[in-house]
């Protein structure tokens, strides 16, 4: 492995840091994206995980695709069309799947330039909140390609068509604060109290059960492309499941008793 991605843990919260500050933790090998689909196959493998926080090291969250390998044709832009197009399928396009199909939650704490692939990787977050200096840009155009990592399916699910056609067509760039009204992100901090601010609002996902929040996303995941009745249905099947564990029975007790929980994941 590469440790692009560093990993801790703080209780019921995982933290996944890309680590590559001196490239704007841009991707730039295929190990990088085994490491983030490793990473999602842990933490489902997990339920004592119950929110993960993904940020980045140095004044960057992430650059998107290494411009020097673009240039050199070397990494994940190495070989003819085909072999491209199938490392683009077997690479970073894997990471989209890991994250859309990882049923705990994910936290993205934009702490500097979400730019292109970038920008697409804070997307595959279910919540994102950003320091008052992080800049976005979906900037494919700029280099003369397309979003090939499936920020054509997740942008507009997050500001809308207009905004998510008017960000990828002409490749502008973000300050904070538009990401902010344009619904990008859905908190603002200080660069200072980024990663505090963004582990309280971890804390407090990770204080209901584990089973309810992976439920949960998953049923919000599936809302976006089903119709209402198939939606009620799985609703009532993962009801079911949910009022036989053992945490949903602490949660009524304590509520009841006027004390605090004490789930067990089970």
């Amino acid at each position: 492995m590469t440790d692009f991605l560093l990993k801790s843990r703080d209780g019921p919260v995982a933290v996944w840091t890309l680590n590559r500050p001196e490239a704007r933790n841009a991707f730039s090998k295929p190990e990088d994206m085994f490491e983030i689909e490793e990473a999602c196959e842990e933490v489902r493998a997990d339920p004592s995980i119950h929110v993960v926080v993904l940020t980045g090291a140095g004044a960057s969250f992430c650059a998107g695709g290494d411009i020097k390998a673009m240039q050199n044709r070397s990494g994940i832009f190495e070989g003819s069309p085909y072999r491209l197009r199938n490392r683009y399928r077997d690479g970073i396009q894997r990471i989209p799947m890991a994250l859309y199909e990882l049923e705990a939650p994910v936290i993205a704490a934009v702490n500097g330039h979400a730019i292109g692939a970038g920008l697409d990787f804070a997307c595959m977050a279910d919540i994102r909140i950003a320091a008052t200096t992080a800049t976005f840009a979906e900037s494919f155009v700029k280099l003369g390609i397309v979003p090939g990592d499936g920020g054509a399916w997740l942008l507009p699910r997050i500001v809308g068509m207009p905004r998510a056609s008017h960000m990828a067509l002409t490749g502008d760039m973000l300050n904070a604060q538009t990401a902010m009204d344009w619904n990008l992100v859905t908190q603002l901090t200080a660069p200072e109290d980024l990663m505090t601010t963004a582990m309280a609002l971890a804390h407090r996902v990770a204080s209901s059960p584990g089973h309810a929040l992976r439920l949960t996303k998953r049923l919000l995941r599936e809302g976006q492309h089903m119709r209402l009745a198939p939606l009620l249905e799985l609703s009532a099947a993962y009801q079911a499941l949910a009022h036989h564990t053992n945490d949903h029975a602490e949660a009524v007790n304590a509520m009841i008793e006027k004390r605090p929980p004490n789930y067990t994941d089970s």
